[in-house]
């Protein structure tokens, strides 16, 4: 079976949003870590990761993960998750794999696209 990997991009307000969907390996990772990086260079440091469409997630993903936030933190911008709770088929992935490896509290994780927008938000608990 192949399953599709998929970033499309968006804006809200002053956020750049990237809505992420399939796997989220060694071979799709790169994509991603361009796409942030093409955000970046285009002068947005404010960005939204959408990965609640993300079922699958290995080291190489997480790697990217981590190495996004490092990059919008060097340049003094943001970066929010969106995974919820209930994510792409049984729950969200990205989210078990990142808290089994301890590394979850480093982001700054919402629900949904309204929350992680919205200024004021506070995010979700690690």
């Amino acid at each position: 079976m192949v399953v599709a990997f998929n970033v499309t991009g968006g804006e809200q307000g002053p956020w750049a949003v990237l809505h992420v969907s399939g796997e989220l390996d060694l071979v799709t990772s790169p994509v991603l870590r361009q796409r942030v990086h093409d955000a970046v260079a285009e002068g947005r440091h404010s960005l939204v990761l959408d990965l609640s469409e993300v079922f699958f997630c290995d080291s190489s993903g997480v790697g990217v993960l981590i190495a996004s936030r490092r990059l919008m933190r060097s340049c003094q911008g943001r970066l929010r998750l969106i995974l919820p709770a209930e994510g792409a088929v049984d729950g969200s992935h990205v989210n078990r794999v990142l808290g089994a490896l301890g590394v979850r509290r480093l982001f700054d994780v919402h629900a949904d696209l309204s929350s992680a927008v919205t200024e004021e938000s506070r995010p979700l608990s690690a």
